[in-house]
């Protein structure tokens, strides 16, 4: 593959390139509860979580996560995690957790198969990952490929050191495979 390879969908290449242009911001990991706006809130810019990172580029393309996720759990809320002993759903948070966004990718968009081929995960599809210790992570595949093996492409994510562009897919233990291209779409 070369650089900046497309997706072959016009929207994941948008959204490819919103991630990818994520990376030129200043971003200090800060994983605090903030109360923010409704529809269309965002934590102050300067700060955010590996979420974020995913929830931002959606946002620069037209889908707002924090809508979608907080409609979705509104009407489906016994499907969504309930390790935060909420007993309804909060549109200052929910989208930020990845379990949540877990669920919201499996149910809207579509669940990929999780493999250890590089050749599996495409520019614009979703990953999560298991830290260990009850942590995860999530990052969106964007079109550069690796330097050490250009079949497998390079993750945007932020794990605590803002946002950047590094080949890390096979770097935790993968949770989850996701491809989103807004409401209403399913391919």
């Amino acid at each position: 593959m070369q650089q900046g390879a497309s997706s072959g969908s016009a929207f994941l290449d948008r959204l490819v390139a919103a991630a990818v242009e994520r990376t030129r911001h200043e971003v200090r990991y800060d994983p605090t509860y903030f109360r923010i706006p409704y529809p269309g809130g965002d934590v102050p810019e300067g700060v955010g979580v590996c979420t974020d990172e995913v929830i931002r580029p959606y946002r620069a393309v037209g889908v707002d996560l924090q809508r979608e996720v907080h409609e979705d759990m509104a009407r489906n809320f016994r499907l969504y995690p309930k390790k935060w002993g909420l007993s309804r759903p909060d549109t200052n948070i929910d989208h930020r957790r990845v379990p949540n966004l877990m669920v919201f990718f499996a149910r809207k968009g579509r669940q990929l198969p999780v493999t250890d081929r590089a050749a599996d995960y495409r520019p614009g599809d979703v990953v999560t990952w298991d830290l260990g210790g009850g942590l995860t992570h999530i990052g969106i595949v964007v079109g550069t490929p690796s330097a050490a093996d250009p079949a497998r492409f390079q993750i945007v994510h932020n794990i605590g050191a803002g946002p950047k562009m590094e080949d890390v897919l096979f770097g935790w233990k993968i949770t989850g495979h996701y491809l989103y291209e807004g409401p209403g779409v399913r391919r």
